[in-house]
């Protein structure tokens, strides 16, 4: 059975950073395309980021530059390392892979 558990959010002021986990038990990342969505209050999910098997990485515009997509074969896990956070960043993050997501995880950017 696959389950995907994201951690790491919480409340940042505008400017500030936070580090979201993925963590995945019956499936190994190192193996899958591994994506990360989000989706804002009153607003489809969209996708965010994504690393591919080779350790290649695609942003959406509105987050290149400011958040990296990385991934540890030992640990099987995600990450998404997010920095100058602005309002607009404000989401419930999800973790992607194949089939499978996670529960989501909480982030909010206010002062």
């Amino acid at each position: 059975q696959v389950q995907l558990v994201e951690s790491g959010g919480g409340l940042v002021q505008p400017g500030g950073s936070l580090r979201l986990s993925c963590a995945a038990s019956g499936i190994l990342f190192r193996d899958y395309l591994t994506e990360w969505y989000r989706q804002a209050p009153g607003k489809a999910r969209e996708w965010v980021a994504q690393m591919f098997t080779g350790g290649i990485t695609y942003y959406k515009d509105s987050v290149k530059g400011r958040f990296t997509i990385s991934r540890d074969n030992a640990q099987n896990t995600v990450s998404l390392q997010m920095n100058s956070l602005k309002p607009e960043d404000t989401a419930v993050y999800y973790c992607h892979v194949s089939t499978y997501w996670g529960q989501g995880t909480q982030v909010t950017v206010s002062s």
